[in-house]
């Protein structure tokens, strides 16, 4: 009988205990913080033989193609490896296509709409330096958040895409597509033709 009612007892306390917890919250799905720089310092790339120059972020490197043919002969990769990201940049010489080159990059960017919240595009001209483009932003999870186009529109293309090597989640990589965004910025507007020694 003892035994008895001191099991009771316990069992008692324990639904008290069970019934006296506070209701469990979760928390908000979080995400891991990246420490980017407050400073901004920016290097050239100005390389013999390429058709352009610009400036691009010291915390990223260019890398030329592993295998150079004719098509990629003058393609880079602006890599940042300690948010890994790439901007995947690409020439093409306008040979009297400038339409069709424009048209392919334009629908290459479209082809997005199926993840992206929205497209806008900002245009850019720099008439001195033969400069024209169009930043696109790609709003929402999307594989890339910014692309964009410069051409003279008579001999020269040059495209770029940012892309992250990780899933799209647009909470978690925004302020770092933020950041970049800043130096695709500088990069457009510090963007020149370079005349190729033949």
């Amino acid at each position: 009988m003892k035994r008895f009612i001191q099991t009771i007892v316990i069992l008692g306390i324990c639904a008290f205990s069970f019934s006296s917890c506070t209701e469990y919250t979760p928390k908000p799905k979080g995400y891991f913080r990246i420490d980017l720089p407050q400073q901004k310092h920016y290097a050239k790339f100005e390389e013999p033989h390429y058709p352009f120059s610009f400036e691009y972020s010291d915390m990223a490197k260019v890398i030329p193609p592993s295998k150079k043919n004719e098509e990629n002969s003058f393609w880079v990769d602006i890599a940042y490896p300690s948010i890994n990201a790439r901007i995947y940049c690409s020439y093409k010489p306008i040979k009297g296509n400038f339409q069709e080159i424009a048209e392919d990059s334009r629908t290459f960017v479209y082809k997005h709409t199926v993840k992206a919240d929205g497209i806008t595009e900002q245009p850019y001209e720099n008439s001195d330096r033969h400069v024209y483009g169009i930043l696109y932003e790609l709003k929402g999870n999307t594989a890339s958040n910014y692309q964009f186009i410069l051409t003279d529109s008579t001999e020269h293309f040059f495209r770029g895409a940012l892309y992250f090597n990780s899933s799209p989640n647009k909470d978690s990589i925004a302020p770092v597509a933020k950041f970049i965004k800043e130096d695709i910025i500088k990069m457009i507007e510090t963007f020149e033709w370079e005349k190729q020694q033949k």
